[in-house]
């Protein structure tokens, strides 16, 4: 979907940005369904986390159109005839597609559960996990929810489901959830995503991106962590 939004827009600047905003705030639909569960208990819960990721959205957006230099193009695209479609087109196309993401993303997912599964068996893993200890004290949240975003990188909503988990365990307050939810909505896109980003972008631009995401996501979540106490919310 990143590649074929991106790809109708006009100049570079254009596609960067919207790459960008889309990595950064726009969550996949697995990854969605799950947060969204994960905070239908509280309808407070849900709607500080909907409206953290529009002003997100627009606060972080804005900025970024101020810093890359050109000019933004005209809105407005030229819609083709609207014809009502044939069977054989839509399925020739539907088997094309899903041809292509087996081809170049399925690999992917392999290779990314043979590391997770390599990382688990040599003590990588949680070497990692214990180094981002600092990073989830900072955020008011346990050690445990590092694993959580460490798994969001490979399928985002492995990292839902690990925050469901703790949940479901009591593991976490609403206030944790909430944070957590929102730190993890803005983390970096899974490593699918990533792949097809640095084929349409390149390495650098992509590089850039992804660091730029880490920093706006926890610094994001820092600052609703030290804000949720102020506000004395009961969620």
């Amino acid at each position: 979907m990143l590649r074929v939004v991106t790809r109708t827009l006009e100049t570079r600047r254009e596609r960067i940005l919207a790459t960008f905003l889309l990595s950064l705030t726009i969550p996949c639909s697995a990854q969605l369904g799950v947060i969204l569960a994960l905070l239908s208990d509280s309808f407070l819960s849900l709607t500080i986390w909907g409206c953290y990721i529009l002003l997100i959205f627009g606060i972080i957006g804005r900025l970024s159109g101020s810093f890359l230099p050109g000019n933004s193009s005209s809105f407005y695209m030229e819609i083709p005839p609207l014809r009502l479609p044939i069977l054989s087109n839509v399925l020739q196309k539907a088997f094309i597609r899903m041809w292509w993401y087996f081809i170049e993303i399925l690999p992917i997912f392999i290779m990314t559960s043979v590391i997770l599964w390599l990382g688990d068996r040599t003590g990588i893993l949680s070497d990692i996990i214990y180094s981002l200890q600092p990073t989830m004290s900072l955020l008011g949240l346990p050690i445990e929810t590092a694993q959580p975003f460490l798994l969001g990188f490979f399928r985002r909503d492995y990292g839902a489901a690990g925050l469901y988990e703790m949940a479901a365990n009591q593991s976490l307050s609403k206030e944790q959830l909430l944070i957590a939810s929102a730190t993890l909505t803005l983390f970096v896109p899974c490593v699918a995503q990533v792949a097809v980003m640095i084929k349409e972008r390149g390495i650098f631009i992509s590089m850039v991106i992804l660091c730029s995401i880490i920093v706006f996501a926890f610094v994001g979540g820092l600052l609703l962590s030290k804000l949720l106490p102020i506000l004395n919310l009961y969620l």
